[in-house]
């Protein structure tokens, strides 16, 4: 492997892990760009498999400290991944079988409109103490069995995490609060990118070596994330607009390049 691929993937990773620990989450869908654009991967479908792998292992890490803290509904999260690794093992299927180039345009038009949908504000009455249990069942499985569904299609399609998903999902579903929600989304997202990563894994669609590199770089820049969060906590929702504002020119290019 050459130096400037090793040091592409080093700060490719060390990118996604500074935006996780700054705003929480939407690292994993700069990873697929990255990797194309700037590892230069090769195809579209290896750097899909290669990102699932990296992001299952950075979302496993981070979930440890989140389950310390207490901010896992992990009833919640167990509804919402197993509904999700169905949609995900069908998503990642239906990937694999779409054109490189059509993927995407397909990722670009997906990131645009999701740097959109973080523009707009949060609206609702939150239910901290939420929990799924016989008398609350009724209804809150109705709505995490289909949205979890839906949303683990997507992760598996387009081989991501699907954090910026499953937030939104999990707060739709349930108005948990976002701390709880970012929290509750990393045991989803494990669970997502682990079925994605194997069914990449077994058609032999992962550069294992880029994948080290990624998690190697995303340890460094999830901890620098973390420590600058702190210092600059006050201006989370200027953070949070400006990272949607780089999802969506990133798209915009994505889409475009690809078409």
């Amino acid at each position: 492997m050459h130096s400037a691929t090793v040091l592409a993937a080093l700060l490719s990773g060390g990118v996604i892990g500074l935006i996780l620990g700054l705003v929480g989450g939407g690292g994993s869908i700069l990873a697929v760009p990255l990797l194309v654009y700037v590892v230069r991967i090769g195809s579209p479908h290896a750097a899909i498999g290669t990102a699932a792998v990296a992001v299952t292992v950075n979302a496993l890490a981070s979930l440890v400290g989140h389950a310390r803290g207490g901010r896992v509904k992990w009833r919640c999260a167990s509804v919402f991944a197993l509904s999700g690794m169905a949609g995900a093992a069908l998503g990642a299927e239906l990937g694999k079988a779409v054109d490189g180039k059509r993927l995407l345009v397909l990722f670009g038009l997906l990131m645009i409109g999701v740097g959109l949908l973080m523009l707009r504000k949060r609206r609702g009455q939150e239910a901290p103490d939420v929990r799924l249990t016989r008398e609350s069942a009724a209804k809150l499985l109705p709505r995490l069995v289909p949205i979890g569904f839906a949303v683990g299609l997507a992760a598996g399609f387009f081989g991501i995490g699907g954090g910026f998903l499953i937030v939104p999902g999990l707060i739709l579903a349930t108005a948990m609060p976002l701390p709880l929600a970012i929290g509750t989304s990393l045991a989803v997202v494990s669970a997502l990118g682990f079925t994605t990563a194997a069914s990449y894994a077994l058609s032999g669609l992962v550069d294992w070596n880029v994948t080290a590199l990624l998690v190697a770089g995303g340890v460094i820049g999830t901890m620098a994330g973390i420590a600058l969060g702190k210092i600059i906590g006050t201006h989370k929702g200027l953070l949070e607009r400006g990272f949607a504002a780089v999802v969506i020119a990133v798209g915009t290019y994505v889409t475009l390049s690809s078409l």
